[in-house]
């Protein structure tokens, strides 16, 4: 039996998020004080009482889902991940359980990432939308098009499942995409309420200062693979991780292949650990045989 773990990325925030971890375990308390401490603010007090609008602040959404899946994990009794991966900032937490950066390490990391990608947002205004029903291969053309004939910016940034993509890029360019995408044969082209192009060559200004603060932290041989988003494939050299989770930002995130090369590599079951059940929804079109549970 090959268990991998995984864990959700940004979208998955929801008030009162891990108070029952809070209000019921003295060890989840000391982590959750341990990243007010870091972080220089009372995460926890948003996590618990803060409103929705609140809680999608980049700069709170991102170490909150990272500290809710870190303690929801380390809740778990007898819990032995032989693969984990993580969808996008969902990595980070991946990083942590499987022993490659200390929680400390990558709270900060994470903090900085959420900085720096808002600021990359207000650099350049963009945005991203979910083009449903289309193959693969389809949108890609299509954004590659319209790159070349344009010089606007369009990118697949998430491969989430068949049938569903997420598309990064200029505010104009994303337009042009849904239109070309729909006339194309895509059931829906959404755009998503998001501030920003993420996983695309816009968030370039976040990717140089995060890429500083990720070298000069201290990774480690994981005690299991990591199915990197960029590679889609088990990772366990430590200098292949910084680098990987450096080009994460400004490259796609392969989670339909990543999910696809854990089921090759004889994962048996998946364990999506954090807030929400995104993961598991994802996986359940991936492979709607394999069996997935979500702890929150």
């Amino acid at each position: 039996m090959i268990q991998a773990f995984v864990f959700p990325g940004q979208g998955s925030q929801f008030p009162g998020m891990g108070k029952e971890h809070y209000d019921g375990n003295a060890f989840a308390r000391r982590f959750f004080e341990q990243a007010n401490e870091i972080l220089g603010f009372r995460i926890s007090d948003i996590m618990f009482n803060g409103t929705e609008e609140e809680l999608k602040q980049t700069n709170v959404t991102q170490p909150a889902i990272f500290l809710h899946s870190v303690i929801a994990y380390k809740m778990i009794d007898g819990a032995n991940p032989h693969m984990v991966a993580g969808h996008s900032l969902g990595e980070f937490s991946a990083l942590v359980v499987s022993g490659s950066m200390t929680f400390e390490d990558a709270l900060k990391l994470v903090s900085i990432r959420a900085s720096a990608m808002h600021k990359a947002c207000e650099i350049n205004p963009s945005t991203m939308a979910a083009i449903l029903g289309l193959p693969e291969e389809v949108a890609e053309r299509i954004c590659a098009e319209i790159i070349s004939e344009t010089g606007e910016i369009v990118v697949p940034a998430n491969y989430n499942c068949p049938g569903q993509l997420v598309i990064s890029g200029t505010n104009k360019g994303i337009d042009i995409a849904g239109e070309r995408m729909k006339a194309a044969g895509a059931k829906r082209a959404l755009k998503l309420p998001v501030g920003g192009a993420f996983h695309s060559p816009l968030m370039e200004p976040a990717k140089i200062e995060l890429e500083a603060a990720i070298m000069a932290s201290d990774f480690h041989k994981p005690s299991c693979p990591v199915y990197q988003n960029v590679v889609a494939k088990a990772v366990t050299d430590p200098n292949e991780i910084r680098q990987n989770l450096v080009d994460q930002l400004t490259g796609p995130v392969r989670w339909s292949q990543s999910i696809e090369a854990m089921i090759h590599d004889g994962a048996s079951s998946f364990t999506e650990v954090g807030p929400g059940k995104v993961l598991q929804g994802l996986i359940g079109k991936i492979k709607k045989e394999i069996p997935v549970e979500s702890i929150n």
